[in-house]
This record gives structure tokens, sequence and C-alpha cells, in this order.
């Protein structure tokens, strides 16, 4: 007969409870069984250093078979065109072309720190902690990404594809060439006042209410269309999340305005211009 001092799961469910749990443990993870985990020490960890190995390898051969890209000594009398900030700043140098420089270098970042603390009380999705998953967090990885994605591209721009004077020079051009200043940038309210022949005020309000249908839209839609996404966060989580989100679309779709149109200011007030 069996001892039944060596049973693993005591009859006793109240005993078989308490086992379990102790097993599982209380952590994120509680949904799924020891056997379907794995641990961090060794199988994580080997391959994190084997990937860190890896990199700290390619920088040193880059280090000591490819030469850096310095310019010559820095002069007093002489003030290098264009002047670039170091690469991790270039993205909000870039920015500076298509927004005001209180906007590109005070207003935008201070949103981007406020996103990345508010993040801990907006994500009340508990999926994903302690695992890699992306079907269970489409929207969280998603708008992240973008984001940085964003962050990168406006850093290869001002690396790659800004010259003298700061304009636009593709890789076939020649980047010792001056280019005309660009000019002739519009305003939005301006324009639907030339366009549609009404006041400058009404203009205005013409162009500020596209921006609220913009935002209210933004709000309305999504919480419409994912019901269960706007009930589990709640009304002021949601609007945060939303508002947060559609000021970071906000900047592709400005710059795009900048570019294709022409247009400097979205939204001008006796105070402050957009």
């Amino acid at each position: 007969m069996a001892d039944k001092s060596f049973e693993v799961f005591p009859k006793n469910p109240k005993k078989t409870y308490g086992l379990m749990e102790l097993v599982k443990g209380t952590g994120p993870i509680v949904n799924k069984e020891p056997e379907d985990t794995i641990f961090t020490w060794p199988n994580l960890f080997y391959l994190e250093f084997i990937v860190a190995l890896i990199i700290i390898a390619g920088i040193l051969f880059l280090s000591l078979y490819v030469g850096a890209p310095l310019e010559e000594e820095a002069s007093r009398d002489t003030t290098p065109n264009p002047m670039k900030a170091p690469w991790y700043f270039l993205g909000l140098q870039e920015m500076l072309v298509f927004f005001d420089p209180w906007i590109a270098g005070v207003g935008l970042p201070t949103l981007i720190l406020i996103g990345l603390m508010l993040i801990p009380f907006l994500d009340i999705n508990k999926k994903g902690k302690g695992y890699y998953t992306f079907s269970e967090r489409k929207f969280a990885i998603s708008s992240f990404s973008f984001g940085m994605g964003l962050w990168m591209v406006m850093i290869v721009i001002g690396v790659w594809f800004r010259g003298l004077d700061w304009n636009w020079y593709w890789p076939w051009e020649n980047a010792h060439l001056h280019k005309p200043v660009a000019s002739g940038l519009r305003d939005l309210p301006v324009m639907f006042s030339r366009i549609l022949g009404i006041s400058d005020f009404a203009g205005k309000g013409l162009a500020d209410f596209l921006v609220l249908i913009y935002f209210g839209l933004g709000l309305l839609i999504p919480a419409y269309i994912f019901k269960d996404f706007f009930k589990k966060l709640g009304v002021l989580r949601y609007a945060t999340t939303m508002v947060m989100f559609w000021i970071m679309v906000g900047i592709p779709v400005k710059v795009g305005l900048r570019l294709v149109f022409s247009i400097k200011y979205v939204v001008m007030t006796p105070w402050f211009k957009i």
C-alpha cells in the first residue's frame, strides 16, 4: 500500500487548494499551470547574455575598423552649417521645423514624460506581465511601437536628410549646394477665410471646430466600437488615454499638413498659436 505521507495532493479540498496556491503563487500568471512556465534562470538569461555579447562584439569591431565621422577642430570664428544637436536630440530639432519652439521643445517633451508616468495608472491589463505576448496587449504594444517609430523617424531625417540651412537633401543630391529657403507658409484659418470668402474670425472658428471634431470623434468612435475596452478603463482612464493617443497621432498629421499644403498654424489664438 502506498504511504499516505507521500501524497502530493491530499484528499482534503482545503489542503489541496492551499497547496495549489502555494505552487502557483499569487503573481500575474496565476492562471497558468507550473508545467506551462519556464524559469528565467538559466533559460532567458543565457539568451540575453549571448545577445549582449554579440552587440558588444559588433560595437568593438566598428570602433576598431570604422573611423568615427569626426569633423575639423571647432573654431570660434566659424559656425557649422547646419548646426546639429546630438543624435538623441535630433528628434526635437527636427520637430522645430513643423512646430513652434515652445511646443517642440517644451510642450511635446512634457507630454511624453507625463504619458510615461501615467502608464502604470492607465494600463489595467494584467496580461503580458512576466511573459511576452502581442495578442493580449495589441493596443498597448502598437501604441508604444508607433510612438517609438515616430521618434526614430525624426532622428533618421535629422541625421541623413537635413543639410545646409536645415533644408531637405536626398542622398543623391549635393549637400554642399545651398537651396532656396522654404517660403509661402500659410495658416489654416487664413486659408479658410480666403477660400470660403468668410471673415478672419469665422476662419479661426472653423479651424478650432475641426480640431474639436478631431478629438471628439477620436473619443466617441473607439468607445462605440470597442465597448469592452471602454468599460474596462472607465471614463477618466479612457479619456486620458485617448487624448494622449490622438495628440501623438496628430504629430505626423501636422507634419503632413506642413509638407503637402505648407500649413504653418492650425489653431490661432491671442495667447498662443499651434
